[in-house]
């Protein structure tokens, strides 16, 4: 493993997508700096701030410096960085590396997109609203939420007997989609589990 960066500074925003990160930060027990970014007043716009992240957004993770943006990326960095050694992340090799990269991606992508589609069918601008988009919108998520309800019926952490950075990761799209109104009470294993993760310490951590 490369030498321990010296410098870890993440720009976020309180009730933000950056939240999971102040998240990961606390659980791996990171020393870092909080930048804030004030989205509302546009600091996100700013010249300095497009030049550490050209899309506008929080999270920002500046390493030694240097850039990271997108919060699956910073997720997954900071699992092989700080996880490993900390035994909350799996080594490279591993099948359970492999189910962590999976299950992760699948949470922001796979799960994120349906999440997308019911926020803009239900909360969007007044003419991307649709009942029948977001009907649509929830019985994919349903239907995720089950596949997700099955692996947890079998185990009770993602990646089997133990917590890992997995759940903290996918826990945090799952606790998201609950505001959003996704159908997580309709799965059993899924809200025990997603109960579980909330009450972590390091979910409570503001940012």
């Amino acid at each position: 493993m490369s030498a321990a960066p010296k410098s870890i500074v993440l720009y976020w925003h309180p009730m933000s997508s950056a939240s999971p990160i102040a998240a990961a930060l606390a659980e791996l027990d990171v020393p870092h700096q909080r930048i804030k970014v004030d989205i509302k007043a546009g600091e996100q716009r700013r010249p300095e701030y497009l030049a550490l992240n050209p899309n506008g957004k929080v999270p920002t993770l500046t390493v030694d410096g240097a850039p990271m943006f997108e919060a699956l990326a910073i997720q997954l960095w900071l699992g092989e960085q700080y996880g490993v050694e900390r035994g909350l992340w799996p080594a490279a090799g591993t099948p359970e590396r492999l189910q962590a990269m999976s299950w992760c991606t699948w949470a922001y992508v796979t799960y994120g997109t349906a999440i997308v589609r019911l926020q803009f069918s239900t909360m969007g601008e007044e003419r991307l609203r649709s009942a029948a988009h977001a009907d649509a919108a929830r019985e994919a998520l349903d239907g995720l939420l089950g596949l997700l309800d099955a692996r947890l019926a079998a185990q009770p952490w993602m990646l089997g007997a133990e917590y890992s950075m997995a759940d903290l990761l996918v826990g945090s799209v799952i606790g998201y989609s609950v505001y959003i109104g996704a159908p997580v009470a309709k799965h059993p294993h899924v809200q025990a589990w997603l109960t579980k993760v909330q009450a972590r310490p390091a979910m409570q951590i503001e940012g």
